[in-house]
């Protein structure tokens, strides 16, 4: 029914859907985001165990652009003190797999996660705890979290400028767009009436009998 459809995904699989997925996008009825953490896998291994790798999903915006479906990467979460020094490299890595757009959000921590979070720093990078949280706190007023609407995907201060022009700057050297262009739906196709449960002609035949 060319539906339009935007999907966010960390998912290296939405990349088997590429054939229905451009079909749609001749419409200008798709798009799609890849969200990235890290280049690193040692990183990205400890930090998303589940997840496909950032060369499989690399791998996905390439394919997708391939079929002429508009994709691009969500750098999310930046780790501040332990990430975010990838941006530039992850949009110039995105740029060449063929994405055409970016976005980035930093890390939150709501409710019971910050103690998670800080029992995973304690576990896996001991070494660089009080940088990231150091970091994260000089992003939330002092605080691990920071639930504000319009504070809590960027944070504010010093640091959150700072990371904020790096990410515009270098999605400028990548010529990498702020987002997708805008879903149409003047393709879309209402449905049919219902399929009939007995064929017409079956009924009439047996009516004159």
């Amino acid at each position: 029914y060319r539906q339009p459809v935007g999907l966010i995904t960390k998912s290296a699989l939405v990349a088997r859907d590429a054939d229905l997925l451009g079909e749609l996008a001749r419409h200008g009825a798709a798009h799609a985001w890849l969200t990235l953490t890290t280049l690193e896998e040692e990183l990205r291994r400890i930090s998303e165990p589940r997840a496909a790798t950032a060369e499989a999903r690399l791998d996905a915006v390439a394919r997708l652009a391939e079929r002429g479906v508009p994709a691009g990467v969500i750098i999310s979460p930046v780790i501040p003190g332990l990430t975010d020094h990838e941006i530039p490299a992850i949009l110039q890595r995105a740029r060449q797999a063929g994405a055409s757009y970016a976005a980035f959000t930093m890390l939150r921590l709501p409710h019971g996660v910050a103690a998670l979070f800080e029992s995973w720093l304690e576990e896996h990078l001991p070494a660089r705890k009080e940088k990231v949280l150091g970091r994260l706190r000089q992003l939330r007023g002092g605080c691990l979290t920071d639930s504000r609407f319009g504070q809590r995907m960027s944070g504010e201060g010093a640091f959150a400028d700072v990371a904020a022009q790096l990410f515009h700057k270098a999605r400028e050297r990548a010529g990498l767009a702020e987002g997708p262009p805008p879903l149409s739906s003047a393709a879309f196709r209402r449905p049919g009436r219902a399929l009939p449960l007995f064929d017409e002609g079956m009924i009439r035949e047996q009516g004159d009998n």
